[in-house]
């Protein structure tokens, strides 16, 4: 049995209270669409201040399954409740409140406020679970939320800025989620008291007077918080609270920076450990154990070293194992000048040292390599090995420098190695960088471990000439890869966080970019015989996998029961979850047909609902050559795709074909521009990306 979402619409402006509630006839207030609500209902809010003066009783209560929602995309800007009324609560008595959720409620895409003095934008209490995404909460009284009880709310991706006493107040055994909120000008960002336990992770603090007050028992969990600019200081712990701000092998990852009086003050007698944070040691008050993680004592690691420039230096380790070996010396001053480039004649000494590998050319005779230099037996025997070669000229060029570049290919050709993906170069931010003729070797050396960058791993500069100790640490892995030495711990060696599968079928493809950029985030796969199959079309359930893979929805709606979607089925889970963000929904008979082929147009139309992009003007439409075969229910989310760059077409950009099957190819490419609209991955050019601008015909 499905379960039909009705949803409400609401229009301060235009609406009244004794119309039906539908798209062209909605009430005015929302205090009326509360009174009719019940579960499974969502109620739409038009642009407009909800307030007292327009009709609006407060505190409005919003039922548990009921969804307000406004417009999340602009964070609620122009959709303004705002106004207080008296609450009587459990556990706190009497309170100035606009509103309170209960259970699994939702509120998402508008403004509260409450200015009186003491007034609270949004109570939640008792064992309510409701989620709060993409508000703004301003200019309250006292705070923007106050959760208490045993409530855990999921609290999303929402702006708290200018309330008087905080942005939000979580007490009694609350606990729930706080990700990703933007927190400025509070006086204090977050206060947690009693034996409240949220996770806060992924959220920005700044110029609030104190980021985080934790007081009595309060446990939260703080992961990846940026912590910045705030004049009193950044966590201040009292009573008997301690925050989790992570162990040896969990660290934190929290960044305090910049705060004036303190980053971290506990002003209790117990001891706090931070471990993994950023943070200044001067900004530390009370009792602070800074505690390495299992990357810092790596880092950390004393190697005992010969050399007067290697105390302390990266690199030792690799250095020091190679000199114990023979393979590798210093100069006469004591130094071994890590920084120093390596020559080419430098270089083939040390491999010749270090590998002993059938020779595979014959020697060549090079013409500025006289019998009597001190590198030339060593070049003709890395020469013979197919480590290096000489130019075109017949010269070797003994003293030109090496790239980091040129030095790794030259490994990977003398070793033989194989068994690269050029997918894994998504490791290097600069991976541009990377000429094509060095692209599989630079794959194989990333996959076999043999890469070490310092001091951050995701920059190779592969142009960039390579230092001694470059050639040391890349020498040393070689020989680890070849089974010839023990790994050496460090955090520099860059390891590819999966051996990401390659294709037998896109290589050339129009969609080689998108599907490759896909795979590298795990987002999609391939099949078993090795291929992708970019030209077969995609079923609606393999749609919502990879709609739920990449966006992770937030429920918006209750979860569906499509008559034709069984339990057991393999994408059921994936099927509810999209459904419930707003991606998919069903046909009038209850059915989802997962099965079906997805059409172009339900794609395009599934991206823009489910992302709650702000609708585009249809005059973007002309376009398209094929525009007339636009639905005209859907002709305002294709013009909104193509604002947003999400439409692909191949072979003709303005060719939209709406209603024909869509290829694995075109959702891969259209879901990754999804995900460059939103932020969350970098621009792929490609003339098959329709343009929202008038083009001329050709």
């Amino acid at each position: 049995m499905s379960i039909l979402v009705a949803t409400l619409y609401v229009n301060p402006v235009t609406g009244n209270d004794k119309n039906a509630g539908t798209r062209l006839l909605p009430y005015k207030t929302l205090t009326h669409a509360l009174k009719l609500s019940r579960t499974a209902i969502i109620i739409q809010l038009a642009p407009g201040t909800y307030s007292s003066a327009n009709g609006e009783l407060f505190p409005l209560i919003v039922p548990g399954g009921v969804m307000v929602v406004g417009n999340e995309a602009t964070k609620g800007q122009d959709i303004i409740i705002s106004g207080s009324g008296e609450y009587q609560s459990e556990s706190f008595g009497t309170q100035n409140i606009t509103l309170r959720l209960l259970d699994d409620s939702s509120l998402m895409g508008v403004t509260v406020t409450n200015s009186i003095a003491k007034g609270t934008g949004v109570w939640i209490e008792s064992t309510a679970s409701p989620t709060l995404a993409n508000n703004t909460f301003v200019g309250c009284g006292r705070e923007g939320v106050f959760v208490s009880g045993n409530a855990k709310p999921a609290i999303l991706d929402n702006v708290f800025v200018e309330n008087r006493a905080s942005g939000l107040f979580m007490a009694r055994n609350s606990k729930g989620e706080v990700l990703r909120n933007v927190w400025q000008r509070n006086a204090i960002a977050i206060a947690i008291s009693d034996f409240a336990a949220p996770l806060l992770a992924n959220n920005q603090f700044s110029e609030n007077q104190t980021a985080i007050a934790l007081a009595r028992e309060a446990r939260p969990v703080l992961r990846h918080n940026v912590i910045e600019k705030n004049p009193q200081g950044g966590l201040l712990v009292n009573g008997n609270a301690i925050p989790d701000l992570g162990s040896a092998q969990n660290p934190a990852g929290n960044i305090f920076r910049d705060n004036e009086a303190f980053d971290i003050h506990n002003a209790t007698s117990n001891k706090l450990v931070s471990a993994g944070n950023q943070l200044n040691p001067v900004g530390i008050k009370g009792l602070v154990e800074l505690s390495a993680t299992a990357t810092e004592t790596a880092k950390s690691v004393s190697v005992s070293t010969s050399f007067s420039d290697l105390r302390g230096h990266w690199a030792a380790a690799f250095v020091e194992a190679l000199l114990s070996k023979g393979l590798i010396s210093g100069f006469g001053d004591g130094k071994f000048q890590a920084q120093a480039p390596m020559n080419r004649a430098a270089f083939a000494a040390i491999i010749a040292k270090a590998f002993d590998v059938p020779a595979k050319n014959q020697v060549p005779k090079f013409t500025d390599v006289k019998p009597d230099f001190w590198a030339a037996a060593a070049i003709q025997r890395a020469a013979s090995m197919g480590f290096l070669g000489g130019f075109p000229d017949g010269t070797f060029r003994a003293g030109q420098n090496l790239t980091k570049i040129q030095a790794i290919v030259s490994i990977v050709n003398g070793l033989q190695l194989s068994g690269g993906n050029p997918n894994v170069l998504a490791v290097y931010r600069d991976r541009a960088q990377i000429p094509s003729y060095a692209i599989d070797a630079i794959a194989i050396a990333t996959q076999k471990l043999l890469i070490v960058n310092y001091p951050q791993t995701e920059l190779l500069e592969p142009l960039r000439e390579i230092t001694r100790a470059e050639v040391a640490a890349l020498i040393y892995q070689a020989l680890v890869a070849n089974g010839k030495q023990k790994p050496i711990i460090s955090p520099y060696i860059v390891n590819p966080d999966a051996d990401i599968p390659s294709f037998t079928d896109i290589m050339g493809h129009w969609a080689e970019g998108f599907i490759r950029a896909l795979v590298s985030m795990n987002l999609t796969r391939g099949f078993a015989d090795g291929t992708y199959k970019p030209d077969k079309p995609m079923t609606r359930a393999q749609y919502t996998a990879l709609v739920v893979a990449a966006f992770n929805p937030t429920p918006k709606r209750p979860a569906p029961d499509f008559t034709d979607v069984p339990s057991e089925f393999w994408a059921y889970k994936a099927i509810q979850q999209a459904a419930q963000g707003g991606f998919v929904g069903g046909f009038g008979d209850g059915s989802f047909r997962p099965q079906h082929n997805v059409q172009r147009l339900q794609a395009i139309v599934s991206l823009v609902n489910g992302l709650t992009l702000p609708p585009a003007h249809a005059d973007t439409l002309l376009n398209f050559k094929d525009r007339n075969k636009i639905p005209e229910y859907a002709r305002t989310a294709v013009a909104t795709a193509t604002v947003q760059r999400i439409i692909v077409n191949y072979p003709d950009s303005r060719q939209i074909e709406p209603l024909r099957e869509a290829t694995r190819a075109e959702v891969a490419a259209m879901v990754y521009q999804a995900l460059v609209a939103i932020g969350r991955s970098p621009s792929i050019h490609s003339p098959y990306i329709a343009s929202p601008f008038a083009m001329t015909s050709k």
